[in-house]
């Protein structure tokens, strides 16, 4: 069985809006380990495993540096789950398993596309991750749940690229197709609707309850290679609701990937 390495990603410099989610890993780990929930996933695995090591945070100055952690660990026969930071770290996650991963699938949970060519200047900002990838090939298929602030330019780049969008609006998660490559989840907390998360830095009403995402990963098929939960601010959290829902949802993830 492969080993699972927990990296914490301390870096929200290209969050366009407000800043924070650099601060999550820490408070992610502390719900997860508070004495409130116990280590089972709701399929009865334990997350206190032999094959799960959590590496700790890293304090990013450079950019750069996401990609080379992030190879380092997959140099361990490793699968990765990252605890953001902000969604700009995404691309350089998935540029690290290219060389492992030629064929990969990505599943993007999500408010927004994150499609933007270039966002406020910066096309490496958290707006872009998924452009990056899909114009770098680093995917074969990329399926967005959740979207409900898909824009012209947005809905452009999503053809442009062959992204299959399911949107909030007329959502039936039943018809979300099956994977045939290893996958890669990426969680941005704001996916949730703010009743469910409300520390992150965009609200966005209308979202996904949390009973439908645990739905969601708890189906799949496919081999979970990697993932990343993104986007909490802790700047914005409510009795750490948001820390605890992103606790429960590294459970769930950690299982698929077991």
């Amino acid at each position: 069985m492969n080993k699972i390495i927990i990296q914490g990603i301390e870096f929200d410099d290209k969050s366009s809006y407000q800043k924070g989610p650099k601060l999550a890993p820490v408070l992610i780990r502390e719900a997860l380990n508070s004495g409130s929930m116990n280590l089972y996933s709701e399929k009865g695995i334990s997350i206190e495993h032999l094959n799960i090591k959590d590496k700790g945070n890293f304090e990013i100055n450079d950019y750069l540096d996401i990609e080379k952690i992030t190879e380092d660990h997959i140099s361990l026969n490793a699968k990765i789950l990252t605890l953001g930071g902000d969604h700009s770290i995404t691309y350089p996650i998935i540029k690290a398993h290219k060389e492992k991963y030629p064929k990969l699938d990505i599943l993007h949970i999500d408010a927004h596309s994150d499609l933007y060519h270039c966002f406020d200047g910066d096309p490496y900002s958290h707006a872009c991750p998924f452009a990056r990838i899909m114009e770098s090939k680093l995917a074969v298929k990329l399926v967005q749940v959740g979207i409900r602030t898909l824009n012209t330019h947005q809905a452009e780049q999503a053809h442009k690229f062959n992204v299959d969008i399911y949107q909030m609006r007329n959502l039936n998660l039943s018809t979300i197709p099956k994977f045939k490559n290893p996958l890669y989840i990426s969680l941005d907390m704001d996916a949730f609707d703010p009743a469910f998360a409300p520390g992150v830095s965009h609200h966005e009403p209308g979202g996904l309850s949390s009973r439908q995402v645990i739905e969601l990963i708890q189906n799949i098929e496919a081999e979970v290679i990697g993932a990343d939960i993104v986007e909490y601010n802790p700047n914005r959290d409510f009795q750490n609701m948001t820390a605890f829902l992103a606790a429960k949802m590294m459970k769930e993830i950690l299982c698929k990937m077991i």
